[in-house]
């Protein structure tokens, strides 16, 4: 697929844009001001692949508590900021690498430009923000409803704030909940501007409903070439956002991150538990970088198929299984063994 060519902009040392990777993210759901906390998660998050995290800042103990945490962890990290000009100042003062605002939502002039050139001096971008369910008065009354083309409005009057101060430093969200809606509205995007999009579907439910709306959402778009860093929103563990974020990625050849898992979707024929052996393969393996495609078969009639695709797998059935690996039988395990077998071996291919 041909990816749309945006500007390329920095967040701390991570590049995003042009023809560099497309970048996955999370925010954290602790307290911000309680470091030992937020910075735990961060770190979950960080051995799970995220690139950069967001972090809600919405008091001066939380942008103050930035300081501490940035010290602490390896990856950059965003400054979710709204209406209050003073805590985007304190966020960027104590070593923010980005901030999440929308100016127009801050009144009076002064207090932009202060935001922006203290921005500018720091090389921080600034990611204009916006959400279908807050949209401004004046656009709502304009379009009726919360459409696309009114997603796209309030985006672009927020930008031409930051490009009328000559700062350029910017990305662009336009998220909603509605999946048609939000696709329809980065298509408009892209054709108007070359800055970095960040994607994401925002409210989009628990674990199962927001997988669905998040891949489809996101995945349509980048299908097409369009975006450059995402956010697979849930109501759940932000390290599952993560993970579900790298399938996406997976699944469209564009990122190859961790263990991919082929199974049976299991049949009259399975003869072994393969829902316990998959949930314990997958849950000790969550945290496996190297890209590895590992087969979990019920049976003997997919298995030897699977196998020859597979870096690794296992195939099982009567008590018993096998091991193999490229296709070729390593050894033959009890039924109990099976999956602490593939954990051992996938383990000493990681190291």
């Amino acid at each position: 697929m041909k990816r749309r060519l945006s500007k390329q902009i920095k967040i701390g040392k991570v590049v995003l844009g042009g023809d560099s990777p497309v970048v996955v993210q999370s925010m954290t759901s602790k307290p911000t001001e309680d470091v030992d906390a937020t910075v735990g998660q961060i770190n979950r998050l960080i051995e799970a692949g995220c690139e950069i995290v967001r972090v809600a800042v919405p008091d001066a103990k939380a942008a103050v508590a930035l300081k501490e945490i940035i010290s602490q962890i390896s990856i950059p990290i965003i400054a979710d900021i709204h209406f209050d000009y003073k805590l985007a100042l304190l966020a960027i003062e104590n070593g923010v690498n980005g901030l999440r605002l929308n100016p127009g939502n801050i009144s009076g002039k002064r207090k932009i430009k202060e935001i922006v050139s203290a921005a500018r001096y720091q090389d921080i971008p600034i990611r204009v923000g916006v959400n279908a369910g807050s949209l401004e008065k004046s656009i709502l009354e304009k379009y009726a409803h919360p459409t696309p083309e009114a997603m796209v409005e309030s985006a672009m009057s927020h930008v031409r704030i930051l490009e009328d101060l000559n700062f350029d430093l910017i990305k662009i969200s336009l998220k909603s909940s509605n999946v048609n809606q939000m696709i329809a509205a980065y298509r408009i995007l892209s054709k108007k501007v070359d800055y970095p999009l960040h994607l994401g579907v925002t409210e989009a439910g628990t674990l199962i409903s927001g997988t669905v709306k998040n891949s489809i959402g996101i995945g349509v778009l980048l299908s097409e070439g369009i975006g450059d860093t995402i956010r697979v929103s849930l109501t759940y563990d932000p390290v599952e956002e993560v993970r579900v974020a790298y399938e996406i990625l997976r699944a469209l050849g564009l990122r190859q991150r961790g263990v991919e898992i082929i199974s049976c979707p299991t049949c009259g024929r399975c003869q072994i538990d393969l829902f316990k052996l998959v949930e314990k393969v997958e849950s000790a393996l969550g945290t496996i970088s190297l890209p590895l495609k590992v087969a979990i078969m019920g049976c003997v009639v997919n298995g030897p198929g699977e196998a020859r695709e597979a870096d690794i797998g296992i195939a099982g059935g009567n008590r018993q299984g096998i091991l193999f690996k490229k296709g070729k039988i390593i050894k033959k395990v009890a039924e109990s063994e099976l999956a602490n077998s593939l954990i051992e071996e996938i383990r000493k291919m990681d190291n």
